[in-house]
């Protein structure tokens, strides 16, 4: 039979595996919570942001002659093992992430977690609590209502570098796809109708700049992010903490993490709200939209291989039906688009569990915490394969391109300044009736001449490019 520890808490005792570093009250919770097959341990930059709040507060605890050192450095050493390896303790963090309690569980599972390795430091077995308590020690100055929120801050934070960095490699990769097809001339279309000739460059290098949008955007509102609640305790009061607490631990938690971390402005607000959620999910929705978008335009120009538009042909990944010889399909921008949909679903969970916090608390952030940091594993997976499997290997059927501009009845734009618009109508009529090309119907009425013709299609006049407009630095305030 296994080793175990008796543990008490306000129900009562229960026994506790011997060689588990959490105690009682996660237990209770992994009990409790049987929710889904996601558990608290998997979020890597969770553990280690509330590592990073114990450790900041048990060194301001410290410095107030809250705790004793030698309690505190223990602390500090077993928070520094949590932050520095993650990885290793997963299985120490095993609540299902979908809970009640605000994140009463999962604050109590890092103070059994920290207690017990700060106890093993002392030479102390685990569950020896009157030398280290997870409440009255590692929870010290603290409450789940500020920890809780400022290190979903602080993960969430961390996160989002991994999207930046593949978002900024595909942005890459597609501006280098641009320069590739720039000389290749195809027709631009609007309502899926042919529109004006353009170059495949430019639809290539639009993509790019689609993304390179959202970037920006969400590096700079992910800012919002470094506004936290610590030291505003239960309600943002900052009961049961000393005087000048609040200030001095924001101070040491920006010091550990080198974020330009600051206190909210009214922590009673803090405490409760989760509007800056609903923002940066806002951003994750927008990156999904255009994403989708952009694959959307990925099936259609690669649509065929014989009876679509194939302008371009996508990378071969796999046998495309059980049932239909020779047939691929386009699995990557399929796969992404379904990612979109489930990133768009994750925002109006957030949007929603936000708009749920009662007077002074929102219950509902581990939900909040769930769905951002799936949304943004999902992009950054998906962008992943999106850029290394698809947009890298993507080939230009230049041929195909150039013929269907020849063959595409938009191209009577190009002799509205010649010949007025209502005779071009005629001649887009006649063309479309016969199935005759905008060339064949020009000359058999004789209205311009072969070499005319030649110089108002030429591949200069058949692409044109609109100079971004930049304004004089003076003028920029």
């Amino acid at each position: 039979m296994e080793i175990t520890r008796l543990e008490h808490d306000l129900l009562g005792n229960k026994a506790v595996p011997q060689s588990c570093y959490y105690g009682i009250h996660t237990l209770r919770a992994v009990e409790n919570f049987q929710i889904s097959s996601q558990i608290v341990g998997r979020n890597l930059n969770f553990i280690r942001a509330i590592a990073q709040v114990k450790k900041a507060s048990a060194q301001t605890n410290q410095e107030f002659g809250r705790i004793q050192n030698d309690i505190s450095f223990a602390i500090q050493q077993a928070c520094d093992e949590l932050i520095e390896h993650p990885e290793k303790w997963t299985d120490s963090f095993p609540i299902d992430i979908y809970q009640g309690g605000a994140g009463t569980s999962i604050n109590m599972n890092a103070n059994e977690v920290i207690a017990n390795i700060a106890l093993e430091t002392l030479g102390e077995a685990k569950g020896t609590y009157h030398r280290i308590h997870p409440n009255d020690h590692v929870n010290k100055s603290q409450s789940t209502n500020d920890v809780y929120p400022t290190a979903l801050r602080l993960a969430t934070y961390n996160a989002f570098d991994g999207l930046f960095s593949v978002l900024r490699q595909l942005v890459d990769s597609l501006y280098i796809k641009s320069e590739e097809f720039q000389h290749v001339i195809k027709m631009g279309r609007t309502q899926l109708q042919d529109a004006v000739p353009m170059t495949l460059g430019q639809e290539f290098r639009a993509f790019a700049t689609l993304l390179k949008e959202d970037l920006k955007l969400i590096e700079q509102t992910r800012q919002l992010l470094l506004e936290i609640n610590l030291g505003a305790t239960a309600i943002g009061t900052g009961v049961n903490s000393p005087e000048g607490y609040a200030a001095k631990v924001v101070e040491n938690l920006a010091h550990l993490t080198g974020l330009k971390l600051q206190g909210a402005e009214d922590y009673v607000e803090a405490t409760s709200d989760c509007g800056v959620f609903i923002i940066l999910s806002s951003c994750l929705k927008r990156l999904a939209v255009k994403l989708s978008k952009i694959c959307n335009d990925l099936r259609l120009l690669s649509s065929g291989p014989r009876t679509g538009l194939a302008e371009i042909r996508l990378p071969e990944l796999q046998a495309g039906s059980s049932i239909m010889p020779a047939k691929v399909n386009p699995v990557i921008p399929e796969v992404v688009n379904q990612v979109a949909f489930r990133v768009m679903g994750n925002d109006l969970t957030i949007t929603m569990a936000a708009e749920a916090g009662q007077l002074q608390l929102n219950v509902m952030e581990p939900v909040i915490a769930l769905a951002m940091n799936e949304s943004i594993e999902l992009l950054v997976n998906a962008i992943i394969s999106l850029d290394t499997k698809c947009v890298q290997g993507i080939e230009a059927n230049t041929q195909a391109c150039f013929d269907a501009v020849m063959r595409s009845v938009g191209i009577v734009t190009l002799l509205d300044p010649v010949l007025g618009h209502a005779k071009c109508d005629e001649i887009g009529k006649q063309c479309i009736a016969e199935n005759k090309t905008i060339r064949q119907v020009v000359l058999e009425q004789e209205l311009l001449t072969e070499q005319e013709l030649d110089e108002i299609f030429s591949i200069e006049n058949l692409v044109s490019e609109v100079t971004p407009f930049s304004m004089p630095l003076a003028q920029v305030s």
